[in-house]
């Protein structure tokens, strides 16, 4: 059963056509979870809008973004998403063996500091303990203010975006 419903470009409401032109125009095609958030075109603006300044303009590096992508990909257990970034973190510049530890819960004995908080700050969020405060201190420290609140914000677009592929069963490209 194909779950989602892709609408006609001759059946979009206007602000649906509005928002279908500006992901087409700047990404050249309209993206999976976009398929499902084009249903509510608010919705899909702003996500847009986020997922846009994370990926291209946050304060993380590419890899940093890959390693917090890959942790939350992992959690949700989402094909779609583990696979599109695997492709993606190895791109980065993650080893092959650093995007299977962190897709198995391991640690993958990242070299830089500031990655290494990235991926335990994600690791320790999605495992649904409360951070002590011990911890948030000294991962706060190693991330700073700022890129602690994009991974945050990161973790739950990527959330949003491994869940719509997840429930709509989204066919992982080439399997």
């Amino acid at each position: 059963m194909d779950r989602i419903e892709d609408i006609a470009p001759d059946a979009m409401t206007q602000a649906q056509k509005t928002v279908f032109d500006q992901l087409v125009a700047g990404r050249g095609r309209i993206l999976a979870p976009y398929r499902v958030w084009i249903h509510s075109p608010d919705v899909a603006s702003r996500m847009e809008s986020l997922g846009t300044y994370l990926n291209k303009r946050s304060t993380l590096s590419t890899r940093e973004v890959e390693i917090g992508i890959l942790v939350i990909a992992a959690h949700w257990r989402s094909p779609y998403v583990i696979n599109a970034h695997i492709r993606e973190g190895m791109a980065a510049g993650l080893t092959r063996e650093q995007v299977d530890a962190i897709l198995a819960g391991r640690d993958p004995r990242l070299v830089d500091p500031h990655e290494k908080a990235v991926h335990a700050f994600a690791s320790e969020v999605v495992g649904g303990d409360k951070l002590s405060d011990a911890r948030f201190a000294e991962l706060t420290k190693a991330l700073g203010r700022d890129s602690q609140a994009e991974l945050l914000v990161l973790l739950g677009y990527y959330t949003s975006v491994a869940l719509a592929m997840k429930v709509h069963d989204m066919p992982v490209p080439g399997a």
